[in-house]
């Protein structure tokens, strides 16, 4: 007889999971996709220990856990938590867990490419190098150097580190902002001087990288003041989440020419609506939020996942359980 417990999680392809990674769950876990639980929430419902959080689906809002009498924890893929109320989950006796330290590597890659596609203008020159109409190579393609130039990291954390090495790489003057200044030896790791006022990072970056947690203190960071401290000619690359920069201002700040550039993994919402002015300015790069998206990492944070349900679901020490500050 089969006596895995039993967990809810999004789906497989579209928003869901890969295939591939499916059967990492199924080791350990009965699986029943949202769709399926939806047809009988009433017989599905009170077996479910475990929900396995995918981006933000399935929303782990009361409506949903008022039907998961028995759930246990909610193993979010990932780091951020933004989009779980954890205080709430936790009154509910259910467990809040994520992924810290496995998405780092390939969430450092997606800031660097989109560092390089903006400031060498490689989607345009994609653009151009196939058209139809392009006869010769246009002097709008003037990139501007990121070899020496100056890296201001917002979060230097353990993605904003990584970033950091990268950026090394590229004998990058690396700054960064952080809560709490970190040690001596991480910061001649990586090259990086630490500067205690914002503001000191913002006037002397060519690039500046958003690399912090969504929280109350990091809504709304990089808003119209902010943006008007950074160089004209500066990018703004964010990697961290949509809410964390003022779009008004950032789309202000890209029209007039107060700063050069943006490039985007993040957005709020996900995605932007058609028409919103920042898919219509030249100026600015949008991914649509894939800086953990590669088989490698997915795999790794879907192991964390199931490592930190079991760890919930059987009494023991838990890996990653997030702890409201």
């Amino acid at each position: 007889m089969d006596n895995k417990p039993w967990a809810l999680f999004s789906d497989v392809g579209g928003d869901g999971l890969v295939e591939e990674v499916i059967s990492i769950m199924k080791q350990h876990f009965n699986l029943v996709c949202h769709k399926d639980f939806l047809q009988n929430p009433q017989q599905n419902g009170p077996k479910i220990e475990a929900l396995f959080l995918w981006g933000p689906l399935p929303a782990a809002e009361p409506s949903l856990l008022s039907l998961l009498p028995s759930l246990k924890v909610i193993a979010n893929g990932g780091v951020g938590i933004d989009h779980i109320d954890v205080p709430y989950v936790n009154s509910v006796g259910v467990k809040v867990t994520n992924t810290p330290g496995v998405v780092s590597d390939a969430t450092a890659d997606i800031a660097m490419g989109l560092l390089l596609a903006s400031a060498r203008k490689i989607v345009r020159a994609h653009q151009l190098a196939t058209g139809p109409e392009t006869t010769l190579i246009m002097p709008e393609l003037m990139g501007t150097e990121v070899t020496g130039s100056t890296l201001g990291i917002i979060g230097m954390g353990h993605i904003g580190s990584r970033i950091a090495q990268r950026a090394r790489g590229f004998d990058m003057k690396i700054l960064y902002h952080n809560r709490n200044r970190r040690s001596v030896e991480d910061e001649q790791a990586v090259g990086a001087s630490y500067c205690k006022n914002m503001d000191d990072l913002l006037q002397q970056s060519d690039f500046v990288m958003l690399a912090v947690n969504l929280t109350p203190e990091t809504t709304n960071l990089i808003s119209r003041r902010e943006l008007s401290l950074m160089k004209p000619t500066a990018t703004l690359v964010n990697i961290s989440r949509g809410k964390v920069v003022d779009q008004n201002a950032l789309v202000e700040a890209l029209q007039s020419g107060t700063i050069g550039a943006a490039a985007l993994d993040v957005t709020h919402p996900e995605p932007l609506p058609r028409d919103h002015a920042l898919l219509r300015l030249p100026n600015v790069l949008i991914t649509p939020h894939v800086g953990t998206h590669t088989l490698n990492t997915t795999k790794k944070m879907v192991e964390k996942m199931v490592e930190n349900a079991v760890a919930v679901v059987q009494g023991l020490s838990i890996p990653n359980e997030v702890i409201p500050k």
